[in-house]
């Protein structure tokens, strides 16, 4: 949902406080009000920053609730589900007052988003093209309604994409043959 037709810039979404803890991303200048996370998505997410904590990624190169400045028509800041840090963002971040990868920072290494119904155009159009004009190096779009994982990965200035389902090892261009499928992710989450 839209809150404003104002459009604003980084800096005031930035310096934005209604006075609630309602989280908004910022769309082309629009602000919008970001809808609760289901059970589901939120055990999704979970399963795999556990997964990602035991396969060996340090904790500080993780995020949830992490914003990402990107590239739109007006200012865009999307917060993904989950985020994989660089070693350099990671850096970039040390001592923020806010957790937000701006322009002039590393881009993150991977970037999670879990569709909930009614988003699928977001996840799987808008932010692909926002997060390959950031040229983050791998974005997942886990769909736990068409029951899949999607792998995109960065390759010569385009995303190419693998789509997983049932039982097949995921392999991550950032993290190699995974222990791990999507009907695990979509299911066990």
């Amino acid at each position: 949902m839209t809150v404003s037709t104002q459009r604003m810039t980084l800096e005031e979404y930035l310096n934005y406080d209604n006075g609630t803890d309602t989280r908004y991303e910022l769309v082309n200048g629009e602000l919008v009000e970001m809808p609760s996370e289901s059970d589901l998505n939120q055990r999704i997410v979970m399963l795999l920053l556990a997964y990602f904590l035991r396969y060996g990624i340090p904790y500080y190169k993780l995020r949830i609730g992490l914003e990402i400045a990107v590239s739109g028509a007006v200012a865009t800041v999307r917060l993904p589900d989950l985020v994989v840090l660089s070693e350099a963002a990671a850096t970039a971040l040390e001592g923020a007052s806010r957790s937000i990868i701006t322009h002039d920072m590393p881009p993150p290494r991977l970037v999670v988003e879990v569709v909930s119904p009614k988003q699928e155009n977001q996840d799987y159009r808008h932010k692909r093209s926002e997060y390959a004009a950031r040229e983050i190096a791998e974005y997942w779009i886990v769909d736990p309604i068409q029951q899949q994982v999607t792998i995109l990965a960065w390759v010569d200035g385009l995303y190419e994409d693998k789509v997983y389902q049932g039982s097949e090892p995921i392999i991550s261009p950032e993290l190699g043959t995974l222990e791990l499928t999507a009907e695990q992710i979509v299911k066990e989450g």
